[in-house]
């Protein structure tokens, strides 16, 4: 394989015109060079022996072998295909690589080895992709091993609660068993054990189930594309599928994917704090430090790298798509009601506390009846035995009280509702990486974002053209009236002065245009319009310095050698930014002066097209002598107006945010006219009277104003004009003094501030660079703002589920603790038995939360203020004081979550879910109780023998809990005073999850009944039972809201 041209990429920036090398001879060495590697290798390793690869502090002995194998002369050919084994080019990467990689002639001898063209890359067939696995290995890293069922199965068994159950079941069965007076009365204790068993398990299985939903999600934060140069052609492949020899182009904002070398660089500029373990950024170039390292970042810069290794034989040995997976974090929400579950376990354990001694003492003085109205304690006749199979069976109904009051799945309903929404938000394409974040945005009182990708499609088309003082709409006319040199320095400029590139495949009249929108639209324009030849302009020039675009000085820079030997600077950027630094223009073959008048002209021509909405930029050149590019006293060639447009539906979305109570406010490097003239397509600028003043503002007069005034006008702007991530950045301090809570969008590197100062990062999947989406907490996949709207809408749908499954479970705990408590001291025994209790917990702690979970976010969430911040930490005022003595186990978490700063003080648990909630356990105790003590009579059971009838009574008592919890269900759906079965028939999951509620309860007291010892029950029993349940509801359905005090609240 010939060994390609020097292109003129391969220039270090800011170098000198290269002298002329001897081209032949230089191959001669690279082919003397491979025939020396081999021979080394062959004569050193001996045998085929993997060696492990070392760090970048201690050489291992495949480094001491390199060392002294580069003392060894050099003698024959490689057997194989490539011309460098494995150990080779590992070595280039180690400590001392630039003395081996200049044994190859650098990079230059190195290609020809890996079969790779320097401009057009490897060829990039499936044969040669396989070929170069086999031989270097995939860019692949080991995964950290999933947990497994049985390890989920093993954390669910380690409930304390759970264990002091069985603990005891256990005891008082073995306690029969050596009394000898064990009957069927066992079936308690064990239906307490299978009932436990059954929790554990479907506990398991709801975790496992979870942790399944976040590693799929896991999948998706590690599925990264990059973009890599194959067969002449940009194009974009999975990072898993990089090899070594492939030729990736890098900018401002990357990551380095593998170990490799530079083939040409200008101003690159290094992170390797992450890689290398200092905290430092490194000049690259081709000559003196052209080694990059695997998880390395590029801060500034352009340049291009040939891929030396891969994988687990890179240095860093550690996955480049490092962005943060789900680990289990808790949320803010979840932090908080932990708090609520310790408050109420406090409670619960006082209370069984207190009924465990009041139990004890009226026993052991003789109060406590058995069935027979003899006493069940008698100081002279019970043994030892008896007294600790009483205390055991004291200390179970403690236990009982306690697992009934308190409220465990409060927790386990914010992860189901998380993992619910994150896969939702996935189909939605949007990537959540932060759990917290999801909270935040249902927070969330303005955004700020980019226009050019997020607001607009990111399409852009020329369309417009002012050159040589001929302006034009009809670009296909254009190149005849325009001159030839004009013609050719315009193309030049274009050609010379991008990142993109021209590809034209064979077969095909279409050429295919690489690079960013913008210089794909530039690209095209000189290609269809003006019939630009790229590749020919390339070959006939060489560039040797290179100022690349940043968003502070928009513009870029080449100076470059034509064939004829002339030197030229060419500038593109920013239309006023260029037209500022010209004193000339090209009027049709001449070199003009720009006076006032002309100039005048340019800037008004500027202004039109930014008010029809174009985005500006313009082509200027001078001849260039010695010394820095010269960016003044410019030749204007011409004005370029470039169209980008609107999203489809985007003002309906804005209208959507703005009827949230979410302000968006734009902020883009356009000039303000554009920057205007978009907003107001989009909706965001209305041009209505009532609008506020200084609404729309250029950047840099917001910087120039005090601290007091930034913040004074914050909250007014909506649009900001040539705006740099600077600016951005105050935009977002004033805006979170004044108490917003913002979400920010990012895309380059120089975002990375702004993200980590707003509440909520969110970067961008198609234009945000590597840096961008790692410190991100949400990764907008396709750039789109209408996904955006959707991730607010979860956030709030979060918020109001988390509400409605608290109100729903503190309803069950609440009725029965009071009625176990009430039951406990009157009767000295509970109607429900701690089977029972474990049933109602499982139905309600993981069937209630699946079926809440499973609620699609209601449309009127978007038509409501934003969720009010801190509204979860004060959860009640009952609560507060108990949790107070518990932050001191959150001071260590230094962390602050945005939700829990409060800028108003409305509580979680509002004043109609708090009437809702007396309302419901009022019901269910009063009716309950009720049966309670006069179901004999209810129930006609008057004929029946005591045990049985309190048999049937605890049974229907049980029932009618039951399909209360199911009723209530329903009304839970919403957490205000709406129709409870809008859109129930769609939710097949909910219908499907209250049927299984149904059937379970029926197989339970039908097929069941010796192990949750209940008694079959008739149709009329059954009638009631649903009857009672249904009253519920009918409950619920009371027009609580007709009274003012209870009105619904803004952020419900």
């Amino acid at each position: 394989m010939k060994s390609p041209q020097r292109s003129s990429d391969d220039l270090e920036a800011g170098g000198d015109i290269p002298k002329s090398r001897n081209h032949s001879r230089r191959r001669g060495r690279g082919i003397f060079v491979a025939v020396d590697a081999s021979i080394r290798f062959k004569s050193a390793m001996g045998c085929e022996k993997e060696i492990e690869l070392g760090s970048h502090d201690q050489p291992t002995a495949k480094d001491v072998k390199l060392s002294q194998l580069e003392e060894q002369p050099v003698q024959a050919s490689y057997p194989d295909e490539f011309g460098i084994r494995l150990e080779e080019l590992v070595s280039i990467s180690c400590d001392g690589g630039l003395s081996v990689l200049k044994r190859f002639d650098g990079v230059s001898g190195l290609s020809p080895l890996l079969h790779t063209d320097l401009d057009k890359g490897i060829c990039g067939t499936h044969e040669d992709i396989r070929r170069r696995r086999n031989k270097f290995g995939s860019n692949e890293y080991p995964l950290k091993k999933e947990r497994n069922f049985w390890m989920f199965l093993g954390e669910a068994s380690r409930s304390f609660t759970l264990i002091v159950l069985v603990l005891a079941a256990l005891a008082s069965l073995l306690l029969q068993i050596k009394t000898k007076t064990i009957s069927h009365e066992w079936y308690d204790e064990a239906g307490i054990i299978v009932a436990v068993i059954l929790v554990i398990f479907v506990t398991a299985i709801s975790n496992y189930n979870q942790s399944l939903q976040f590693e799929k999600l896991n999948d998706e934060k590690r599925n990264i594309c990059i973009e890599v140069t194959r067969n002449g052609r940009l194009v974009e492949v999975p990072i898993y599928d990089v090899v070594v020899g492939d030729i990736i182009p890098l900018k401002s904002g990357d990551q380095v994917p593998a170990d490799g070398v530079l083939v040409s660089g200008y101003s690159l500029q290094i992170g390797e704090y992450e890689t290398m373990g200092t905290n430092r950024t490194v000049h690259k170039d081709t000559d003196i430090d052209p080694i990059l390292i695997s998880g390395s970042k590029v801060e500034d810069g352009i340049g291009r790298m040939l891929v030396t290794s891969v994988g687990m034989n890179t240095q860093w040995r550690m996955p480049m798509a490092c962005i943060p997976l789900y680990t289990g974090e808790e949320t803010p929400l979840q932090v908080h009601l932990n708090r609520v579950v310790i408050a109420f376990g406090l409670i619960s354990i006082s209370v069984a506390l207190v009924v465990f001694l009041i139990e004890s003492c009226l026993c052991f003085m003789g109060r406590t009846k058995n069935t027979d109205g003899s006493p069940m304690f008698d100081a002279g006749k019970t043994t030892l035995d008896e007294k600790i199979d009483m205390v055991i069976k004291f200390i179970i109904l403690g236990v009982t009280i306690i697992v009934v009051a308190v409220p465990e799945g409060l927790p386990l309903a914010v992860t189901l509702n998380i993992a619910y929404m994150t896969r939702k938000l996935l189909g939605e394409k949007v990537l959540v990486q932060k759990l917290s974040a999801c909270e935040a945005m249902g927070s969330a009182t303005t955004i700020v974002c980019h226009k050019t990708g997020i607001l607009t499609l990111n399409q852009m088309e020329v369309v417009d053209v002012c050159a040589g003082r001929v302006r034009t709409h009809n670009l296909d006319t254009m190149a005849a009236e325009l001159s030839p040199l004009l013609i050719s320095l315009i193309t030049e400029g274009i050609a010379l002065n991008t990142n993109g590139s021209v590809y034209h495949p064979e077969g095909q009249s279409e050429p295919e245009v690489f690079g960013s929108a913008t210089e794909r639209a530039i690209l095209n324009f000189g290609v269809k319009q003006l019939g630009m030849n790229f590749d020919e302009i390339k070959s006939k020039s060489t560039i040797f310095r290179v100022s690349p675009f940043n968003s502070r000085r928009k513009r870029r820079g080449v100076a470059v050698q034509l064939h004829d030997s002339q030197v030229r600077v060419h500038w593109k950027g920013a239309a006023k930014t260029i037209l500022a630094s010209c004193q000339w223009y090209m009027d049709k073959d001449n070199i003009a002066a720009m006076d006032q008048e002309k100039r005048f002209y340019f800037e008004k021509t500027i202004d039109e097209m930014s008010k029809e909405g174009l985005r500006c930029a313009a082509l200027a050149y001078r001849k260039f002598t010695d010394g820095d590019i010269p960016e003044s006293n410019l030749v204007l060639l011409a004005i370029i107006g470039i169209k980008d447009s609107c999203r489809p539906g985007i003002s309906r979305a804005i209208q959507q945010c703005r009827n949230a109570g979410v302000k968006v406010c734009m902020v883009t490097g356009d000039d303000l006219l554009t920057a205007k003239a978009i907003a107001m397509q989009c909706g965001i600028l209305r041009g209505t009277l009532d609008e506020p003043a200084n609404t729309a503002i250029l950047a840099s007069e917001f910087a120039s104003m005090s601290e007091a005034d930034r913040e004074e006008i914050a909250e007014n702007i909506v649009v900001m004009g040539r705006s740099s991530p600077d600016e951005n950045l105050l935009l977002l301090e004033a805006l979170k003094k004044k108490g917003h809570v913002v979400a920010a969008t990012g895309k380059g590197i120089r975002d990375a501030p702004s993200l980590r100062q707003a509440n909520i990062s969110l970067a961008m999947g198609i234009g945000g660079t590597a840096i961008v989406k790692e410190c991100s907490d949400i990764i907008i996949l396709e750039d789109n703002f209408t996904s955006i709207v959707k991730v607010i809408q979860w956030g709030r749908f979060l918020y109001t589920n988390a509400q409605r499954f608290l109100q729903f479970r503190l309803t069950v705990n609440a009725s029965a603790l009071i009625i176990c408590v009430v039951v406990a001291v009157h009767s000295h025994e509970i109607p429900l038995n701690v089977a029972q209790l474990l049933w109602i917990n499982l139905l309600t702690f993981t069937f209630g939360a699946w079926a809440l979970a499973s609620e699609p976010p209601m449309d009127n969430l978007m038509r409501r203020p934003p969720v009010r911040k801190g509204g979860a930490k004060r959860i009640t005022w009952f609560c507060s004081y108990l949790c107070e003595f518990l932050k001191w186990m959150e001071r260590k978490k230094s962390k602050k979550f945005p939700i829990s700063r409060s800028r108003t003080k409305e509580p979680f648990i509002t004043k109609l879910m708090w009437a809702k909630f007396v309302a419901q356990v009022s019901f269910q105790v009063s009716a309950l109780l009720y049966l309670n003590f006069r179901g004999e009579s209810i129930l006609k059971l008057e004929n029946k023998s005591l045990d049985q009838a309190n048999k049937v009574k605890n049974t229907v008592i049980f029932n009618c809990f039951v399909f209360c919890q199911v009723f209530n269900e329903v009304e839970c759906r919403t957490s205000y005073q709406g129709n409870t079965f809008s859109g129930i028939l769609k939710n097949h999951l909910f219908l499907g999850t209250i049927l299984l509620n149904v059937i379970l309860q029926i197989i339970v007291i039908e097929c069941l009944g010796i192990f949750f010892y209940t008694a079959r029950l008739n149709l009329k029993q059954w009638l009631i039972s649903i009857g009672i349940g249904f009253f519920s509801q009918v409950i619920g359905r009371f027009p609580f809201q007709a009274f003012p005090y209870l009105r619904n609240e803004d952020h419900i």
